[in-house]
């Protein structure tokens, strides 16, 4: 059987770090929390619950902390869940399944349904996609500061079962967490020559609107849908303002 290590990256998830570590110990023993300076009880509940704790300065990099778990362990797989995700007993059960297996030949996407304000959103910038986190550990890498995508050249199979997400509980939370990652968006982009224009912010941020309420359906989830569209295209606006104003600043 193969073994497996689950990675975790928190910043101040004392709430969400219990009940995340005791999900995904029905798959390993194996858990790695590459905390970036937590100040409240996330460290101290990881120990107690059994996790390998490791601290890694945030650079405004999330794949980097990714990264960062790479090297501290020594498992055939590597699955990476976020602090507010939790694994649906199938898509333990098919983990557990994928372990007995000696085939190392593909990486595994699994479905995630995202749950914010109290309500669960199946369209939009909020409904469900599908997100790629379990890999054989020496054949991924992972790429881009924000919004980060892994590097694998394996073939891609779908796991059974789901990613439950639980993530905002209030519009200024997300509203501030979209302030961060436009920033390193933009940071990010600037450097890597990317450039844009008065036009391309207008263009990228009315596209995305249409994209997310009428392409992906977002107007069938009511008033939750349309808001969180104009949030989606709020948030595309603010990324491409922020690398027009590099620009005229360099």
């Amino acid at each position: 059987m193969k073994t497996l290590a689950v990675a975790i990256l928190t910043k101040n998830e004392e709430h969400n770090i219990v009940d995340v570590i005791k999900n995904v110990r029905q798959c390993t023993d194996e858990i790695l929390i590459i905390d970036s300076g937590s100040t409240d009880k996330t460290v101290e509940l990881a120990k107690k619950n059994g996790a390998k704790v490791f601290y890694r300065a945030w650079t405004n990099d999330f794949a980097a902390q990714r990264n960062f778990a790479l090297d501290k362990t020594s498992a055939d797989w590597i699955l990476y869940i976020d602090a507010d995700e939790r694994l649906s007993t199938e898509a333990v059960e098919h983990t557990k399944k994928i372990l007995t297996s000696e085939d190392c030949s593909f990486q595994y996407r699994f479905k995630r349904i995202t749950s914010a304000f109290g309500k669960q959103f199946k369209h939009g910038a909020l409904g469900s996609d599908y997100v790629t986190r379990l890999f054989p550990r020496t054949d991924i890498q992972w790429i881009g500061k924000v919004h980060e995508s892994a590097k694998c050249n394996l073939k891609l199979q779908t796991a059974k079962g789901y990613l439950s997400h639980q993530t905002y509980t209030t519009w200024s939370q997300w509203a501030s967490k979209m302030e961060q990652y436009s920033t390193i968006w933009a940071t990010d982009a600037y450097a890597h020559g990317k450039r844009t224009s008065a036009f391309g912010v207008f263009a990228h941020s009315t596209f995305s609107f249409f994209k997310m309420f009428f392409l992906n359906a977002g107007f069938l989830d009511a008033w939750y849908g349309w808001f969180s569209c104009i949030n989606y295209a709020h948030y595309t606006q603010m990324k491409y303002l922020k690398l027009l104003e590099l620009q005229t600043k360099n």
